[in-house]
């Protein structure tokens, strides 16, 4: 199927913590709808970003919660501090 032919629809996700601005959203829409219409050849009204969000409790990376991460990560900065 030629991506570029009339009614091609592209998806793409974007998985987050809900930690990202409004601005970021949609500068990151703009720069995959972009990079998608040079690369793929695609109009972009046929571009589509969705963007999932989730919590730091809701997310786990290596069998820890990234609300986990976070605070150890916040525990060791202070540590340091003088």
């Amino acid at each position: 199927m030629d991506p570029a032919r009339e009614g091609s629809t592209m998806i793409i996700s974007i998985q987050f913590e809900n930690s990202r601005s409004d601005d970021t959203k949609r500068a990151g829409a703009k720069a995959l709808t972009e990079a998608a219409v040079e690369t793929l050849g695609v109009k972009p009204e046929w571009v589509t970003v969705l963007y999932e969000n989730y919590d730091k409790e809701n997310w786990a990376i290596g069998g820890e919660l990234l609300l986990d991460r976070h605070a150890a990560r916040e525990k060791a900065a202070k540590a340091r501090e003088p």
